[in-house]
C-alpha cells in the first residue's frame, strides 16, 4: 500500500468503534486538499428534492446531475476493459487519501455524493464485484461503522458503476427510505427462522424484499450465504445472483435488507429521444431513494412509473417464495 494514500489505518479487531468518526474526519480533511471532492458537495448541498407517494409508502427523488456518469455508465465488458479502473490505487486522483481498513480495504470520500456524507470503501486490489467472499466484511463494516452509517453493495450486474473491482458503500444511518420503512407493522412479515437469524418478508411496497436479523455474525454470515445459495437456484443465474444490499448495525443488532433482481435497469431506460428516462436503479434507488441526474426527468416522473420500474426490475412473488422455501 502506497503510504501516501493512507490518512488512517485502522484495524478492526483492535481499534475502538470509532470508524464512524474516523470517515468524518477524513471527509473534512479531503474537502480541504482535493478540489474535485469539495465541488462535488458544494453541488450536493443545490441538489432538488421531491416525494412522491405510492400506495401508502413514499419515495423520495433527488436532482443530481453530479450522478449522470454513474447512472449512463457502460458496464459492458468491452467498456470496462476500454477505460482505466478509477478504484485501482494507481488511478486515484493524486489528492485522495482513505482509511486503510484492515489490510485490503480503503475508505475513500465519494465525489459525486448523494448523502452528506458519502463513501466508497474499495478494495485494495483489482478483483471483481463478488459478495460471497466477503459477507464477514460487509457485516465488519457494518459494525464499525455504527451507529452513524449503513453499507450498502451493488452486484456486478445490479448497478455498481466499477463491477470490474470490488466494493461496498456507506451513507448516513435512516438516510435511505426504506431503513425506517421496513419497522412498519404492515410492511413487515416474520417468516422464519434461520439458526438464530430471523428472516422476514418486506412487503406492499411494489418491490421483492428479505429482512435477515440476528445478534451474532457468524451465524448472519451462514444465513446470508444460504440465502444466496437459494437465491442462486430460484433465479437460475450464472455465478452472482442480481442484488442489492443493505446493511446496518443497530442495538446491537444486525440488519440486512437483500433485494433480488431480475434486471438491470428498466424499459424507459432504453427508450429513444424524449421518451427515454434515464433510471438506473441500485441499492439507494431501491431503498426508496430514487437518483434522476437528468432534470426533465426529476421533474416527470410520476408514482406510477416509479411503481412499474420497481416491478420490473425485481422478481416475481412466485420466485421469491421458491428463494423463502430453500433457505
Amino acid at each position: 500500500m502506497q503510504t501516501d494514500r493512507v490518512f488512517a489505518h485502522y484495524l478492526p479487531e483492535q481499534n475502538p468503534p470509532r470508524l464512524g468518526p474516523l470517515a468524518l474526519e477524513l471527509l473534512e480533511q479531503q474537502k480541504g486538499i482535493w478540489p474535485q471532492l469539495r465541488e462535488g458537495y458544494r453541488a450536493l448541498a443545490s441538489v432538488q428534492v421531491r416525494e412522491l407517494q405510492i400506495h401508502d409508502f413514499t419515495v423520495r427523488l433527488q436532482f443530481n446531475p453530479k450522478r449522470l456518469a454513474s447512472s449512463g455508465a457502460n458496464v459492458d465488458a468491452q467498456s470496462l476493459q476500454a477505460r482505466p479502473c478509477f478504484l485501482c490505487l494507481e488511478n486515484l486522483p493524486a489528492p485522495q487519501q482513505g482509511i486503510l481498513y484492515g489490510e485490503d480495504f480503503l475508505v475513500l470520500g465519494n465525489p459525486a455524493p448523494i448523502f452528506a456524507q458519502h463513501y466508497t470503501i474499495s478494495h485494495v486490489r483489482h478483483q471483481p464485484q463478488e459478495l460471497a467472499g466477503h459477507v464477514e466484511t460487509l457485516l465488519k463494516l457494518a459494525k464499525d461503522f455504527s451507529p452513524q452509517f449503513s453499507v450498502f453493495y451493488n452486484g456486478p450486474r445490479c448497478g455498481a458503476s466499477a463491477p470490474d473491482h470490488l466494493h461496498f458503500q456507506a451513507s448516513p444511518a435512516g438516510a435511505i427510505p426504506l431503513e425506517s420503512q421496513m419497522h412498519h407493522a404492515s410492511h413487515r412479515v416474520l417468516v422464519k427462522n434461520v439458526q438464530g437469524v430471523s428472516l422476514h418478508e418486506i412487503q406492499r411496497l411494489e418491490r421483492r424484499i428479505l429482512l435477515f436479523t440476528g445478534f451474532e455474525e457468524q451465524a448472519m454470515r451462514r444465513a446470508l450465504l444460504h440465502a444466496f445459495a437459494a437465491m442462486k437456484a430460484a433465479m437460475h443465474s450464472e455465478g452472482e445472483p442480481m442484488m442489492n444490499v443493505i446493511a446496518a448495525f443497530r442495538d446491537d443488532l444486525y440488519q440486512v435488507l437483500i433485494f433480488p433482481r431480475r434486471q438491470h435497469r428498466p424499459a424507459v431506460y432504453f427508450r429513444e429521444g424524449e421518451e427515454r428516462i434515464l433510471i438506473s436503479p441500485a441499492s439507494v434507488d431501491m431503498g426508496g431513494l430514487i437518483i434522476t441526474p437528468v432534470e426533465k426527468d426529476f421533474l416527470r416522473v410520476t408514482p406510477e412509473l416509479i411503481a412499474q420500474v420497481y416491478r420490473e426490475v425485481t422478481i416475481n412473488a412466485e420466485t421469491l417464495q421458491q428463494v423463502i422455501a430453500k433457505i
